[in-house]
């Protein structure tokens, strides 16, 4: 039994990290920022610690007994009103937190990042060796970026470091804005989801969350000092999903294809009435960029270095459904 840290616990990824090392046996220390999702991991086996990771200090008292750190925290929104957020807390906060568990003497920190960094596909899967694209499209994918650069240029040998990147993650879970592929979901068996966005044949790398979990054990468990490891599903497009919801789910909507050019003018419209009001918009023009291009991912290395073994989306679309019908 280890006593482990774990930061953005009551995130989607979070909450079934935290769940997972309870079952295992282990005790978790939990940092949450919001008292409206404490309860998700109120649970035996879990303290909890009210911060954020700007606050050294609080990291640091967090941490006291533990061995290993699990940081999952993120600001990672698609807009913010404050665009330094995405710098402050995903570069900065995660540096805070490495100087915490190095002064706590903590053994080995596992950080969640994304496999967007890695930019999207031309004639093959990208993978952990991809050259860096010359752009990101998002806020957050730059300061990601930049977060694993920092984290490459650290000297001191402990803690020792090792770099998870998720793909675009679904399942059972806490439906918010971090879980937007199962809320999509869910309104479209419930009959409020009725387009897709272009032609949908882009292709898309989706994984089920409980493999994202399991790629974050395996990472502790055997990832190297310094590495990153890719924790994808399969390759889809959203025609393909939307297949797979229709068979799980049994419901067959007729589904509107909105053209890019159309989807380009609403994100313009959107961001300028955001700058107007302060409030987010409904969609960005980068998240329409994205759209146009394939995002084909390799988890070969997490595969044969790790152990990581994800299931493919038609059965991780059946478990998702099964539990949306079940439980909402």
């Amino acid at each position: 039994m280890k006593k482990i840290f774990v930061s953005g616990a009551t995130g989607f990824i979070g909450i079934q990290l935290v769940k997972r090392l309870v079952q295992s046996g282990h005790k978790v220390h939990a940092l949450y920022r919001s008292d409206s999702k404490a309860h998700l991991i109120r649970m035996e086996g879990v303290t909890l610690f009210k911060g954020d990771i700007l606050d050294k200090e609080c990291l640091y008292g967090a941490m006291q007994g533990c061995s290993q750190v699990y940081h999952v925290a993120a600001f990672a929104a698609v807009w913010s009103k404050d665009p330094t957020l995405f710098h402050r807390f995903n570069v900065d906060g995660t540096l805070n937190l490495i100087d915490a568990a190095r002064e706590a003497e903590i053994e080995r920190v596992v950080v969640t990042s994304t496999a967007g960094i890695l930019g999207p596909s031309v004639k093959k899967p990208v993978n952990e060796e991809s050259p860096v694209p010359d752009s990101f499209f998002t806020l957050y994918e730059d300061s990601k970026y930049i977060m694993e650069q920092e984290l490459k240029n650290i000297k001191q040998s402990k803690p020792e470091i090792v770099i998870v990147n998720p793909t675009r993650v679904y399942g059972p879970g806490f439906l918010s804005k971090s879980n937007g592929m199962s809320l999509m979901i869910k309104k479209y068996i419930a009959g409020n989801w009725r387009f897709i966005p272009g032609d949908g044949k882009r292709m898309g790398n989706y994984v089920y969350v409980e493999d994202v979990v399991s790629g974050h054990l395996l990472a502790m468990e055997k990832g190297k000092p310094g590495e990153r490891y890719i924790l994808g599903g399969e390759d889809i497009s959203y025609n393909q999903l939307f297949d797979f919801v229709r068979r799980a789910s049994g419901v067959s909507k007729r589904l509107f294809h909105i053209p890019v050019r159309f989807l380009f003018l609403a994100a313009g419209l959107f961001s300028v009435l955001s700058k107007i009001t302060g409030q987010p918009p409904l969609i960005v023009p980068s998240w329409v960029r994205k759209l146009t291009r394939n995002w084909v991912v390799s988890s070969k290395k997490a595969i044969e270095e790790l152990g990581y073994s994800p299931m493919n989306a038609s059965e991780g679309i059946d478990k998702t459904v099964n539990w949306i019908i079940a439980n909402n």
